[in-house]
């Protein structure tokens, strides 16, 4: 009975540091991106536009700051309580270190079922809502889903798409057709529509490219086959970080079927499915600090070495990335390397520590 009202007790003071942390640094982001935002007004989208695009934002804010935020709120919920020497009395009273770091991963276990719920179920259409919302009302109505355009591999075809709306329409298609490694047929179109469950183009101008000349037709209106989906293109055309793990995983194995790389889908899907592992080693660095070296400093202190090491392990992470692009290793090492670093020097310090 008073080993479970104990663990309730660290669960939550950790909970509770962490629900401020991440509070603070949803509110810091929040002003100082309002702020830089400003100067994006245009047409109906003024100031209070702005902050309601940026409150739409937020679930995608708060997935991105919750590693740092389970760092540094464990960091200040363990402070506090090494501070007013409540563990020194909790380890004389015989309370093993492994015991006391059970208690403080319950919480942990919470805020990961909800990170991951976010990132599967909320942040992608919130991300999705807003950036069509926004330019909606930038642009007025019928207004593109993305700004940026994509190219995309289709067994013999090339394909550059301008954007595509929210009501699924692409702007602006482009195919280049090859055989034997030579251009044979460019085919361009204003816009492709999805009707009754396939593509139909739109102002379309086809150029075929023979031995000593080329031929062009138009065409009011021409069937496009292809296995591409409205989804598929949305996920293409849509920043690939924000999307949900189901759709990176599904959009890497697209790309694999057409025999392309899917380093950088498979990358940020790995990265949300092993959040758990994340957050449980930047716990144990967290730790591992307040047991050691910093148990006795100001909670300023120890927020200063939370951002830091925070950093440390983002920036490696940032450039594993592109590194497992380059060297050809598995982007899931790109995101376990810093994982089992910070693992590896929390259980380190915590040995030392007894």
């Amino acid at each position: 009975m008073i080993t479970d009202r104990l663990d309730r007790y660290i669960a939550r003071n950790v909970l509770g540091a962490i629900v401020v942390v991440q509070v603070v640094l949803l509110g810091l982001d929040l002003v100082i991106t309002y702020i830089n935002d400003l100067g994006d007004v245009e047409g109906d989208y003024g100031a209070f536009q702005v902050l309601l695009y940026l409150l739409m934002r937020l679930p995608w804010r708060f997935f991105q700051y919750a590693p740092v935020g389970v760092l540094i709120g464990a960091l200040i919920g363990l402070g506090s309580m090494a501070s007013s020497n409540e563990l020194t009395v909790m380890r004389a009273a015989g309370r093993s270190l492994v015991r006391i770091l059970w208690g403080v991963m319950k919480p942990i276990i919470l805020v990961v079922l909800i990170v991951l719920a976010i990132a599967e179920f909320v942040s992608p259409r919130t991300e999705q809502f807003a950036s069509a919302w926004r330019l909606e009302q930038m642009q007025g109505e019928g207004a593109v889903l993305t700004e940026r355009g994509g190219w995309q591999r289709e067994g013999d075809s090339f394909y550059r798409f301008g954007a595509i709306r929210a009501d699924d329409t692409v702007l602006d298609l482009t195919r280049y057709r090859f055989e034997d490694k030579a251009l044979r047929e460019a085919t361009s179109a204003r816009r492709a529509v999805w009707r009754d469950d396939r593509w139909e183009l739109e102002d379309v101008a086809v150029t075929r490219f023979l031995e000593a000349r080329t031929e062009v037709e138009r065409h009011d209106t021409l069937g496009w086959e292809t296995a591409m989906t409205p989804a598929q293109l949305n996920r293409l055309l849509r920043d690939v970080e924000s999307q949900a793990p189901s759709e990176l995983w599904a959009y890497a194995r697209y790309l694999r079927d057409q025999d392309q790389l899917a380093t950088q889908p498979l990358l940020y899907f790995w990265q949300k499915m092993l959040m758990p592992l994340t957050m449980a080693s930047l716990v144990l660095v967290a730790a591992s600090f307040v047991f050691g070296p910093l148990r006795t400093v100001a909670a300023g202190t120890r927020v200063f070495y939370g951002v830091i090491t925070g950093l440390v392990f983002k920036y490696l992470q940032d450039l594993l990335g592109p590194a497992s692009t380059v060297f050809g290793f598995s982007p899931a090492w790109a995101v376990l390397a810093p994982t089992l670093l910070c693992a590896g020097l929390g259980f380190y310090l915590l040995r030392r520590t007894g």
